[in-house]
């Protein structure tokens, strides 16, 4: 896995969520802008509420999302130590089903850091 990959996502990303807000439905848009704010800050900092939803995403085993909210970490300057305790209560929650997806987190992460 290369840096283009981080590249490659987010391109991907950003092309289809704009394609899909373009047809212009009431509810999607509206799920867009509650899942934005979801993540702003407020009792919780933005911070905490990212390591949340990576947790969540992979007990979800959702591939997508999990590199959604590394990316978001890393912006929030989230440490490997922090990353890797977030990995362990996912792991904890969601049983050894999530080990695989820890994987590809480990190394996606590994690719944001360096």
């Amino acid at each position: 896995m290369s840096k283009e990959k981080i590249k490659e996502f987010g391109e991907y990303r950003a092309k289809m969520n704009e394609r899909i807000l373009a047809q212009d439905n009431l509810v999607i848009k509206r799920l867009f802008n509650l899942d934005t704010n979801t993540y702003s800050e407020g009792a919780l900092s933005s911070k905490v509420k990212e390591m949340l939803g990576l947790v969540s995403s992979m007990v979800l085993r959702c591939d997508d999302c999990i590199k959604y909210h590394l990316e978001k970490c890393y912006e929030q300057k989230v440490t490997t130590a922090e990353i890797m305790e977030v990995f362990a209560v996912a792991n904890i929650v969601g049983g050894t089903i999530v080990i695989p997806h820890t994987r590809r987190a480990l190394e996606y992460w590994e690719l944001l850091i360096n």
